[in-house]
């Protein structure tokens, strides 16, 4: 289907763009108004939700594009912002038109301001840092105005140098303490621990040198870089998943999505002190590692043993070269924590393990009780070949073995599930329920398309209980809507799901263009539709409520679609056809048992009180560059680690099992024990999931004391 719909896309805007670009000229043969051209006629056209290009749109690609150069405000001077504020209400119009005037002046200023730049951090970091002064940073850059002079600019500066030090000479400090061979001085048969005066200039030293390979990257940046980024501005006004590919980001973008691809496994998201971590791909070196976690931001990228760059000021495509890399080498980065601690993390690229984003099942058992739980990654599909391997067939053969070995409930965890494949929801949700409607599809001006079940056969008709986060998102959030709509399952977890309602696809450039003088031009990543459940509500931004909400510890942090920059609004439309599920007895009384039990969950209030803590760290701006403030503060953040260490330490009193087909697989695969004794082990610690297998236990002795407990069929 949405191949068909990208295809259909494809030709409705060639037909309508072969005249219009055809034969383009411009008073300069010049490729950047022809892409500004292009992509402006097909976001125009094609778009689910077209934007008014205005004096509004003008103000806000004008802000968010200044912000992209320089999120940190340590490049402009006040002076330039007003310069610049001529085109503030113009944008429109120019865009229009193709005139990137103020481009090549914003452009040209920025190369300007960072040449000062060089200058400005070698003269700072030739004086030494007062560490015992009392003095502090505020790193809200977002409330920050600009610096009104050069004398300022430079202050701003040492600060941000002195703060990004400090860690350093933390390190290296405590390096003094244990006599760390990390931090001696070299060149002697005895070498000796650092002085402070020593630690104090070698960190000076890491920090310049960290500078210096960050502005060799950026020279090496072509103009046709940076215009990426205002074409990408203008495009980021109409959502945040539509973007424009550049040709070598497209050829990236291909191989990632056949799975094929080297890295760290985690998509990352810009932000004002580095790239933050927003999705971590199961299987990937991020997810095997378990030290980071999204909320995470990446502030520094170091190559084996290398001295880390700086990123934080560097566009989020650069930081991402930095990041990447072939398998086997060793990637460092420095991480500001989403408690606010920093940590250095080293990781080994690779593949990502496919293995690990398929299905997998496990038994649970309870006293004399056997139930099923069964992790589901991502919606994945082959989409060279739909019946080789796909979510939905895995699924349903992981419920055939669960129930060949006795199960008497399901769980389903769709926690950290991104989505993916569409047509893979719809025939797995369609295992738990006769037939009907899974999900309604509008594309823009049309009407609305009903995606259904068919298939009468139900692969489970037993307990369902559906586990979800904010990190479940897309084809996630479909499954666990159809399923809450029709009361099939409870869903259990947090307040609300991602978000994310909309449908992209991905149309080249060079298609739209019948003659063209100019090379490859890239491809643009287009909405084009927007998913609703079947009661008519769409997901987008209000995501999925759950029936039973339990805290976890990103309940106080902004995630999700409404943390994104430009959303689409929330809407709803006329309601599918459909008949709730009658198979279970005193559906709402479960659910009212199950958030009883977790009001007096002493667990959950720890995991709670550990999120409010996490959300209050997390908003702490103004940073102390006073040492011994730094060191107290540090020992007082260990002392709440440390207290917060017991939520790790539950113990559900489950036993987990693997199932007799893969227990036999073990004999010849000693890696597949390991990882399933590692994921065992995390679920006995799960209080979510110990929740889910009460409410499996309500519904199935509800629908025994009535004597309507259904059979499973297969």
């Amino acid at each position: 289907m949405k191949r068909n719909l990208a295809y259909s896309l494809l030709v409705m805007l060639i037909s309508v763009a072969s005249c219009s670009f055809t034969n383009q000229s411009f008073e300069t043969d010049d490729k950047d108004k022809l892409l500004l051209d292009l992509i402006t006629y097909v976001l125009e056209k094609g778009h689910y939700e077209p934007k008014n290009i205005d004096d509004d749109f003008s103000v806000s690609v004008f802000e968010d594009f200044i912000d992209v150069l320089d999120p940190t405000k340590r490049y402009f001077l006040e002076e330039d912002i007003n310069e610049f504020e001529q085109y503030k209400f113009q944008l429109d119009d120019q865009i229009k038109s193709t005139d990137i005037s103020f481009f090549n002046l914003v452009y040209d200023r920025l190369i300007q301001r960072m040449d000062d730049a060089k200058v400005m951090y070698k003269e700072v970091l030739e004086k030494p840092f007062d560490y015992s002064k009392k003095e502090s940073i505020n790193i809200d850059y977002e409330k920050m105005t600009f610096a009104a002079s050069k004398k300022e600019l430079k202050e701003r500066w040492r600060q941000q140098l002195k703060y990004a030090t400090l860690g350093t000479y933390d390190s290296k400090m405590k390096g003094v303490k244990r006599g760390d061979a990390a931090d001696v001085k070299e060149g002697s048969e005895k070498s000796k621990p650092m002085t402070p005066k020593e630690a104090e200039k070698s960190s000076r030293e890491s920090t310049r040198k960290t500078l210096d390979e960050f502005f060799d990257f950026v020279n090496d940046l072509e103009r046709k870089d940076w215009f990426v980024q205002y074409i990408n501005t203008i495009v980021d006004e109409f959502d945040p998943h539509t973007y424009y590919f550049a040709p070598d980001e497209k050829d990236k973008f291909d191989t990632s999505m056949s799975g094929k691809f080297e890295g760290i496994g985690a998509r990352l998201q810009k932000k004002p002190e580095g790239a933050k971590i927003v999705d971590i791909i199961s299987g990937g070196p991020v997810w095997r590692d378990a030290r980071l976690e999204v909320g995470d931001q990446i502030m520094k990228v170091g190559q084996g043993d290398e001295e880390p760059i700086d990123i934080v000021g560097m566009r989020l495509d650069d930081a991402i070269k930095l990041i990447k890399g072939p398998k086997g080498t060793v990637v460092a980065l420095t991480v500001r924590k989403i408690d606010g601690s920093l940590d250095t993390v080293e990781l080994t690229r690779d593949v990502v393990e496919l293995e690990e984003s398929f299905a997998k099942s496990a038994n649970i058992i309870k006293n004399d009780e056997k139930f099923g739980i069964i992790d589901l990654p991502k919606f994945y599909v082959d989409f060279d070949d739909y019946t080789e391997r796909n979510a939905a067939s895995d699924v349903a053969k992981e419920v055939e073995r669960l129930k060949e070995e006795g199960a008497e409930g399901l769980i389903i965890d769709l926690r950290d599930n991104g989505g993916g494949s569409l047509k893979t929801v719809v025939e797995m949700a369609g295992l738990f329920i006769k037939d009907g409607p899974i999900v309604q599809v509008r594309s823009s001006g049309k009407g609305k398309d009903v995606y259904d079940d068919k298939d009468e056969r139900i692969q489970w008709d037993g307990p369902l209980v559906i586990l979800v986060n904010e990190l479940s998102a897309s084809a996630s959030e479909i499954l666990a809507a159809a399923m809450q709509d029709y009361k099939r399952a409870i869903v259990i977890g947090s307040k609300q799901t991602f978000g994310k309602g909309t449908v992209q696809n991905v149309i080249p450039l060079d298609n739209i263009v019948r003659s063209n003088e100019h090379g490859d031009l890239g491809a643009i990543k287009l909405t084009t539709q927007k998913f609703y459940r079947i009661n008519g509500g769409s997901t987008q931004l209000e995501g999925v409520k759950s029936d039973v909400i339990v805290p976890d510890k990103y309940s106080y942090i902004d995630l999700g679609e409404r943390d994104q920059a430009n959303p689409l609004k929330w809407d709803k439309i006329s309601p599918a056809d459909y008949k709730p599920w009658d198979g279970y007895i005193d559906y709402e009384q479960t659910v009212a048992n199950s958030a009883k039990r977790m009001a007096g969950n002493a667990q959950l209030k720890l995991i709670e009180e550990n999120a409010k803590w996490l959300k209050s760290e997390s908003d702490e701006m103004e940073i102390s560059l006073n040492y011994d403030a730094y060191r107290a503060d540090e020992k007082e953040h260990k002392k709440k680690m440390d207290y917060f260490k017991a939520i790790g330490e539950y113990d559900s009193k489950l036993s987990f099992g693997s199932l007799k087909y893969e227990e036999e697989l073990f004999t010849k695969d000693s890696v597949l024990r390991e990882k399933r004794d590692r994921w065992h082990k995390n679920l006995a610690k799960d209080v979510y999931v110990e929740e889910a297998v009460n409410v499996l236990e309500d519904l199935k002795n509800n629908s025994l004391k009535h004597g309507k407990l259904a059979a499973v069929k297969g």
